[in-house]
């Protein structure tokens, strides 16, 4: 790998962080040495414009913005409420005309203008989901937006529900800033949805079961201006005598899109599965048990040679290096002490002109 890349890791500060940790990333040898932290409140998920220029995070006030400066320094633009309580996931638009984010305490969704100069505006819309789950526990029993994502073609906005165990599909009015409500993909009752992602081609969705263990693989498609989601498989994350004790937690695609990674709490381990190109469909290549507790998020460093996880009740992050052929993966390093780690994004540095 020949360019310079930079780590970003969010994290709750009700402990002992601060803010966004800054690392720089040793791509070959699958490392982070960090660099400095940046205060902000619970910046609990955060996620950079696809120009690279600018850092949008989850913050007790609401959403804040940053500045990313030449060498992956952040610097300090704005804040603004959301409209609710604070958020737990944020996206934003090929375009950078809206920060979109999700509410787990509150089950809203919140649309914000952003700024031409990549600062955060006025809220353009807001949706709080209503209705009740299936479980008399109080996790699953209300509302929880725990995932937002635009669909490949940025004409959809996905609201994953963890309490209602479905998915809401919204239409995106980015002229007049307005979501419509047009579709729902409903999963089985008490299965928990937590996160979603879209194959690198856009022709197939990825939906994360937290209490059923599993992954839903749909072909997605636009039918006459609507989006359409069509399941073809349902693989499970764990093996059968590990269920009961486990929480699926994290899900990501490699860059290239051939392998997908999930981890596991209460049983600590990640699996990795082999992505057919063709078809969508996944194939249990791998598990590996980690060392620490609660992986509650992961990442595939931009080689695909290594992953790492975040520890959060370990406190901790560590990675691994990757054995595709043998289907295997190892510790590769002493892990990095950082408190509630909770996300992270690995960005390449613009060349210098």
């Amino acid at each position: 790998m020949q360019g310079k890349y930079v780590a970003y890791v969010g994290t709750y500060t009700h402990e002992n962080s601060v803010g966004i940790h800054i690392y720089d990333v040793d791509v070959e040898q699958g490392t982070l040495r960090e660099r400095k932290v940046v205060p902000i409140n619970n910046p609990s998920d955060l996620i950079v414009s696809k120009n690279r220029k600018f850092l949008y995070s989850i913050a007790d006030e609401g959403v804040e913005s940053f500045r990313i400066l030449p060498d992956g320094d952040l610097e300090t633009m704005n804040k603004q409420w959301i409209g609710g309580m604070r958020g737990c996931y944020v996206e934003v638009d090929n375009q950078n005309r809206y920060l979109f984010v999700g509410g787990h305490h509150d089950g809203r969704v919140s649309m914000m203008r952003l700024m031409p100069d990549g600062s955060i505006g006025e809220i353009a819309d807001g949706i709080f989901h209503k209705g009740m789950g299936r479980s008399l526990a109080q996790r699953n029993f209300i509302p929880h937006v725990d995932c937002v994502k635009l669909t490949p073609d940025q004409k959809f906005l996905c609201a994953v529900d963890n309490g209602l165990d479905h998915m809401k599909i919204y239409r995106v009015d980015y002229e007049y800033g307005k979501l419509k409500l047009i579709d729902i993909v409903r999963g089985p009752l008490e299965s928990a949805p937590r996160m979603l992602r879209f194959s690198k081609d856009g022709k197939y969705a990825y939906l994360m079961y937290e209490l059923l263990n599993a992954v839903e693989v749909y072909q997605y498609s636009v039918v006459h201006d609507m989006p359409v989601f069509e399941k073809i498989q349902t693989i499970s994350t764990v093996s059968k005598k590990d269920g009961d004790a486990c929480a699926a937690s994290g899900m990501e695609l490699t860059k290239s899109g051939t392998h997908l990674f999930c981890s596991n709490s209460g049983v600590n381990s990640i699996v990795c599965f082999e992505v057919d190109q063709k078809t969508g469909l996944l194939t249990r290549l791998f598990e590996t048990r980690v060392n620490s507790d609660y992986p509650k998020m992961l990442e595939i460093y931009p080689d695909e040679r290594h992953f790492l996880t975040l520890n959060n009740n370990s406190n901790d992050i560590y990675s691994y290096k990757i054995d595709y052929e043998n289907k295997y993966s190892l510790v590769s390093g002493p892990g990095i002490r950082v408190d509630k780690p909770n996300c992270i994004y690995i960005m390449e540095l613009p060349t210098e002109e």
